[in-house]
């Protein structure tokens, strides 16, 4: 990978200030969460109506309620979702059996849970980040222990099947922070209104690798030509920045 192209993509990402290696997801997000409220603003919520909020999403998992799981989203989660998509993304993962939270942390404007799944694949640990309504306004799985070309090739399949409250999740919550389901919903309708529709990957490539950053390259097939995304993941494979290109390559002229 050309020295150029590594210091110009991690540019992006640093442009928007999500470059470099974040620390806990709760300490990342509890610093946004320590700035104080705009006039009128409600209340933070107290621990306990957090834990209770979080125990109500949790249980909608557990019990593979896809109607309960959707009538807990906050409102920019239902804008690009529906009961349905929500149980045909639930088909695809293993069942939580039970659930165990770990620690809560309120803030004035979201709340962060943390917690561990018991899943039929076994333990996975979830952050849930809940608004002051006790409605879920997103979510982060740990990806730690997976490879990063796994994770960027399921952010792509989610995002091709128009999943995009399942697509942000592979964000990292500052991220998460920045780009509302809906915002990521417009960039990939932007990428194909000009390339056509994407039909599949044709293949990635982890293209560098750092102890903080890790850049995979994925080569997609859309309906009138092939072109590439960038995707730039930190040390725990949350994704920090992707590229979509603002001028894709134009379609091959017939011969």
């Amino acid at each position: 990978m050309p020295v150029k192209l590594r210091s110009a993509l991690l540019g992006l990402a640093m442009a928007a200030g999500l470059a470099g290696p974040l620390a806990h997801p709760i300490q990342a997000a509890g610093q946004a969460l320590a700035q104080a409220p705009a006039p009128g603003q409600a209340n933070p919520a107290s621990v306990a109506q957090t834990t209770q909020a979080a125990q109500r999403v949790l249980e909608a998992l557990r019990s593979g309620d896809a109607n309960a799981r959707f009538a807990l989203f906050a409102d920019a989660l239902k804008r690009t979702s529906s009961p349905t998509m929500v149980a045909n993304t639930m088909k695809t993962q293993p069942k939580v059996l039970s659930y165990r939270i770990l620690r809560v942390l309120p803030g004035l404007s979201n709340s962060m849970v943390e917690a561990t799944l018991n899943t039929t694949a076994g333990s996975r640990d979830v952050v849930l980040v809940l608004n002051n309504a006790g409605q879920l306004a997103g979510f982060q799985y740990d990806n730690a222990d997976q490879l990063s070309t796994d994770v960027v090739n399921r952010f792509v399949q989610a995002l091709i099947n128009g999943q995009f409250v399942t697509a942000r999740s592979f964000l990292s919550l500052a991220m998460q922070d920045e780009l509302t389901p809906s915002a990521l919903q417009a960039k990939w309708q932007r990428l194909q209104r000009v390339t056509g529709d994407a039909i599949k990957v044709r293949h990635l490539l982890l293209a560098d690798s750092a102890p903080d950053q890790k850049l995979v390259i994925v080569s997609m097939d859309f309906q009138r030509l092939t072109d590439s995304l960038f995707v730039i993941l930190n040390d725990k494979n949350e994704i920090t920045g992707v590229d979509f290109p603002n001028e894709p390559a134009k379609p091959a002229a017939a011969r």
